[in-house]
């Protein structure tokens, strides 16, 4: 009797309380199914590593067939959906194209996020070997899939991205919005806590450690109050770039300049020229000024790793 009353009190919510309701509208992606696009994704770009068993030259073909086949059906449903939602005129022939387009990506794809591999790998001393870099570090999870998902986010898919890198985030504490774009040879250290915007840029060899946030510093808004979509509204980071604990870069137009530092828990809202160091000294706010060559040396030796 008690779940009656309870039954009729959500049925009554659910005519009253819209807005979190999804009824006899149109089919939405599957977040399991997403989940296991993922999955699958990590499996065709690092073959070997998430095998239940060992895996030989020989066994490779038969892999790829079969998880290419795999991810196409998924992606072309998953998709599709999304499109439906969008008002998509051809839904169905467009998630074709759009999932063969990435899969067509993979083997670029591959190129760039062994890079990615290899800069933790240099970047962590502590790092013993490339296995124990894919098979142990978040960062290689969260930043292969912000990849995959930043090729259907250039695409115009709609929900599909947010959902792999929101299972990324949920994997390792790191949120990178499908539509950041990076460059090569990115290392997230740590990777808890770090979020990184929809409209941020990286160049290459960008280092960041935990707890960053490259963030809006405010957003501009139509005349209903709503946010508008679309504007550049977080930071750049240019090539040799290193963030380092807990701090915060808010803007679209601050520019950060190649090779500069920011140091641990330091806020910043304007920009820094190439070859600078931005830190707090004392109750003072930041200070930024240009790098000593003692410092680029010994940033070259030990690289700071906390």
């Amino acid at each position: 009797m008690q779940h009656d009353a309870i039954k009729t009190a959500l049925l009554a919510s659910y005519e009253t309380d819209g807005g979190i309701n999804h009824l006899d509208g149109i089919n939405l992606p599957s977040q399991e199914s997403v989940n296991e696009l993922a999955r699958d994704c990590m499996h065709l770009l690092f073959p070997g590593y998430f095998e239940k068993s060992g895996l030989t030259k020989k066994d490779v073909p038969a892999l790829v067939s079969r998880l290419l086949a795999g991810i196409e059906d998924r992606l072309v449903s998953e998709v599709e959906k999304s499109l439906r939602f969008a008002r998509d005129p051809d839904p169905a022939v467009h998630a074709r194209q759009i999932a063969q387009a990435l899969l067509g990506k993979l083997p670029e794809l591959r190129k760039i996020i062994q890079t990615d591999v290899t800069a933790a790998f240099h970047g962590d001393p502590s790092a013993r070997s490339v296995e124990e870099i894919i098979l142990a570090y978040p960062c290689v999870l969260v930043i292969s899939l912000q990849r995959v998902a930043h090729v259907l986010y250039k695409l115009g898919v709609p929900l599909v991205p947010r959902m792999i890198t929101e299972y990324a985030h949920e994997r390792t504490g790191c949120d990178i919005h499908a539509g950041a774009t990076i460059g090569s040879h990115f290392f997230v250290d740590h990777c808890t806590g770090v979020v990184i915007g929809e409209t941020a840029t990286l160049g290459n060899n960008v280092k960041l450690y935990q707890g960053v946030t490259l963030g809006a510093k405010s957003f501009i808004t139509d005349e209903k109050g709503h946010p508008v979509k679309g504007v550049k509204r977080h930071p750049e980071l240019r090539d040799g770039v290193i963030v380092y604990p807990g701090a915060t870069i808010l803007g679209g137009d601050t520019v950060i300049g190649e090779n500069s530092i920011v140091g641990s828990n330091v806020w910043l809202m304007q920009s820094m020229p190439a070859n600078s160091i931005a830190y707090y000294q004392g109750d003072q706010a930041s200070i930024i000024r240009p790098r000593k060559k003692k410092e680029a040396m010994i940033e070259e030796a030990a690289d700071w790793v906390i």
